[in-house]
């Protein structure tokens, strides 16, 4: 079964009388249980593929589908609860809430969705277990490194058991052995918990731990070769 899927996606901008193809006709699968890599350089399109797939953002032309379900046509609402529903995200930034516990922020997502505190606390708790913090669940964000932060961030895209999870560049603020460390992390969640993973990166050097990788350049997929 696909998680997600996209038809000949395009995304145009637009800036003045200037026209910029960031995304040209990509149509690819995403099926259960993989682990993908999106490569490429600055300006090939990765981010922007990211966010469409994640409904992030709407395309110009083409289809997006999660979990068999057209997001063309949806409303702000629906398509935001079709998000919440099926796909995690882990930032670059991580964009952690900095007055709140790495515990807290974990737990943000299933209080957002009305789960109770003791139920939240519990999931998190777990997850940040599975990801080696759990001597660190009371520490807020600026306590803690930029490899630790990411970690949370891994914890709070699986608290909500997402089919999917999207991650647009997450090493780019980490050294290599710490960039290696996530990747790694990231494949043996996928590998226990099942869900799919796609990452963005632009190094090259993190590509032979996925089982699928697909090269952008200029917006376009110039290969997408399983391993």
């Amino acid at each position: 079964m696909k998680v997600a899927e996209t038809r000949n996606l395009r995304k145009t901008y637009h800036f003045g009388d200037t026209e910029v193809s960031a995304l040209r006709d990509i149509s690819l699968g995403i099926e259960e249980r993989e682990f993908i890599a999106v490569w490429g350089p600055s300006g090939s399109g990765k981010s922007t593929l990211c966010n469409l797939i994640g409904l992030l953002d709407t395309p110009t032309s083409g289809e997006v589908l999660v979990s068999g379900t057209p997001a063309a046509g949806l409303t702000d609402a629906l398509r935001s609860e079709l998000r919440n529903a099926s796909i995690g995200f882990v930032f670059q930034n991580f964009n952690l809430i900095p007055v709140l516990t790495a515990l807290e922020n974990v737990m943000l997502p299933l209080q957002i969705h009305g789960v109770s505190k003791a139920d939240a606390r519990a999931r998190a708790e777990k997850l940040l277990g599975e990801v080696e913090l759990s001597d660190r669940m009371h520490h807020r964000p600026q306590k803690m490194s930029g490899g630790q932060q990411q970690r949370v961030a891994i914890a709070r895209a699986l608290v909500t058991d997402p089919a999917l999870v999207i991650a647009d560049e997450p090493t780019a603020n980490l050294d290599t052995h710490n960039a290696n460390l996530i990747i790694d992390l990231m494949r043996r969640i996928n590998q226990e918990r099942g869900a799919a993973f796609v990452f963005s990166t632009h190094d090259d050097r993190l590509l032979d731990r996925v089982d699928r990788k697909i090269h952008l350049r200029d917006g376009q997929i110039v290969e997408d070769a399983r391993l």
